[in-house]
């Protein structure tokens, strides 16, 4: 929580020029998920994590690999999605901390551009952890080992920030949306083998074939994703290109 706070204020510093751009398609999302995380904070208590995680992983991983194929269908209705969106982001992120798949999986369909993909992403993903990590103060569920742990996270998270930040603006926009799918597939894949294996609902052996199927699926998709755009992509990098495909 405390690392996540940090990283997503440094990104809305980072991208400010965007700040105001972004805002009025982030803002529902930000309010609507208050009453989510409300309610997942006292869950916490209730509901086993690990059976949300489940769910929330295995819902996700078909969407992403469809939108690392090319699969993508932009919602007209945005406001009209964005409120039970938020809502259910804000539980999911409250009772399992994953929220950053599925908004990437979202603001992805929608065609965002560089920019604008990360300052939305910030600025949700700020509301959100500000708002549980109230909630989890209120709930006293910190303690000395998580206040450790983020202190050893910070060395990594200052060197990655800013080179990401380099890396990215030498980057073409379909490349950078690709390479956001495959870095989600990579990592729901492993979640979702990780808690199957944790729950004993599958040996390590097994587990572990959900996430080396996908790094397959994934490596097949990005080898044709890389031989279309080599023949195909002609757009300077920095401006808008066709829809990911």
């Amino acid at each position: 929580m405390i690392v996540e706070l940090l990283v997503n204020s440094i990104m809305i510093i980072y991208e400010r020029a965007h700040f105001m751009k972004v805002l009025p398609r982030t803002a529902p999302i930000a309010l609507s998920l208050i009453p989510g995380v409300i309610l997942g904070s006292y869950l916490l208590s209730v509901v086993h994590p690990e059976v949300v995680r489940i769910f929330l992983y295995a819902a996700m991983l078909p969407l992403i690999l469809l939108q690392a194929a090319g699969f993508r269908k932009p919602i007209q209705g945005e406001l009209s999605f964005k409120v039970p969106f938020g809502l259910g982001l804000g539980l999911c992120y409250s009772l399992t901390t994953i929220s950053g798949p599925p908004l990437a999986l979202f603001w992805n369909n929608q065609g965002l551009a560089k920019n604008e993909f990360r300052a939305a992403l910030a600025q949700v993903r700020f509301a959100e952890t500000a708002c549980t990590g109230l909630a989890y103060l209120f709930l006293n569920l910190y303690n000395p080992v998580s206040t450790q742990l983020t202190w050893i996270l910070l060395i990594p998270m200052i060197i990655g920030i800013p080179l990401g930040a380099f890396t990215v603006t030498r980057m073409h926009i379909q490349t950078f949306r690709r390479i956001c799918m495959s870095f989600d597939a990579w990592i729901v894949s492993y979640g979702l083998s990780r808690v199957l294996i944790d729950t004993k609902m599958l040996v390590a052996e097994l587990g572990y074939s959900v996430f080396a199927a996908t790094i397959a699926i994934d490596a097949a998709l990005l080898y044709r994703f890389f031989e279309n755009h080599r023949r195909n992509v002609t757009v300077p990098i920095g401006q808008e290109g066709p829809p990911l495909h």
